[in-house]
């Protein structure tokens, strides 16, 4: 099954072996719904995430960077350095279509870079581009810091990422008119979340990036890191009438596919309007979506009941698995007949 590992192995496998002892450098280590880590160091702040691009077969290099950098920014850091790892099937995909994307992206964003390792893998059906971004930062901004009585804020809209995969890898089997698809495709060049977090970090609690799973699974691991409740309207979401039109077509959920592009953020209740002002005066597009409670709350007073998503009238607290990866894995099957 492709996807995410969950929650429960990563407590159990992964979250208790890392090696040597912590020490006070450490300001965030690996934890269920945090992407980054926060070292202190003499300049402020480090803050590092990896990421792997293995299943959108357009534009992989630029999809790598902006989701890596997407993490660290999301951390409240300005991206500013990566290190690159591409892995290709063989030399049917040209290793310079990948670095010139890889260059492009990581010069919009600002980040070098540094270091890194290419090989040819027979195994590998598609490529495989990991990256490592880091950044320094003022403040690092968890995903697990949201406070009760927050305010839920999404910039740009649902599926962003998912709607530009649906088009470029998807388009031709679906009832979508051209038109449509090539400005769905042009989503692409909307993945970053650099401007929106440099403004948000000033008065966010919490930051996180939606990807796999898309907004729904992204607000649910902002409720399982921070310990509590999200209470979401779903139809304050944004969706665009290309995400809606593909996923449609397609029949995915808008709200459940990767949802790269969109960043998610608690801002206290007295620094939402600035907040969303802020956003607006530099042209990006955010909604109010919902509001922060207590795991125990009055219509659920059970002090042990677990961190949940409560959208739009369902209550989420198991993982969420994105729709698209069912489109790949027919795809994949259909092309072994």
């Amino acid at each position: 099954m492709p996807g995410k590992v969950s929650p429960d192995d990563l407590l159990a496998h992964v979250f208790d072996r890392t090696g040597a002892d912590a020490d006070e450098t450490i300001l965030q280590g690996p934890a269920d719904g945090e992407d980054a880590a926060a070292i202190d160091w003499p300049g402020g702040t480090l803050v590092v995430s990896s990421d792997p691009i293995s299943l959108a077969a357009s534009q992989v290099g630029s999809l790598g960077v902006y989701v890596a950098c997407n993490d660290v920014a999301a951390s409240g850091a300005d991206p500013r350095w990566l290190t690159v790892v591409i892995l290709l099937p063989d030399e049917s995909v040209p290793i310079e279509t990948i670095t010139t994307d890889l260059d492009t992206a990581a010069s919009e964003v600002g980040a070098s870079i540094v270091g890194g390792h290419s090989e040819y893998v027979d195994q590998l059906e598609r490529p495989l581009v990991s990256l490592t971004a880091m950044g320094a930062a003022e403040r690092f901004v968890p995903t697990g810091g949201a406070e009760p009585g927050d305010r839920v804020i999404v910039t740009k809209a649902a599926g962003v990422e998912g709607t530009a995969i649906l088009a470029a890898d998807f388009g031709d089997e679906l009832d979508v008119d051209e038109a449509t698809r090539n400005r769905a495709e042009s989503f692409l060049e909307e993945i970053s979340i650099v401007p929106d977090a440099r403004i948000v970090r000033e008065f966010a609690t919490a930051m996180h990036d939606p990807t796999e799973g898309g907004v729904a699974a992204g607000l649910l691991e902002l409720a399982r890191a921070s310990d509590a409740r999200l209470e979401v309207d779903a139809d304050a979401i944004p969706v665009r009438g290309e995400t809606a039109q593909l996923c449609a077509a397609a029949d995915v959920d808008p709200l459940r596919i990767f949802g790269s592009g969109a960043l998610l953020a608690t801002v206290p209740d007295d620094s939402a309007e600035a907040c969303l002002q802020a956003l607006s005066d530099a042209g990006i597009e955010a909604e109010s979506i919902g509001v922060v409670r207590n795991r125990d709350t009055d219509t659920d007073p059970d002090p042990d009941g677990e961190p949940a998503l409560d959208l739009g009238g369902e209550t989420i607290t198991e993982p969420i698995q994105d729709d698209l990866y069912p489109l790949w894995e027919a795809a994949d099957a259909a092309q072994d007949e």
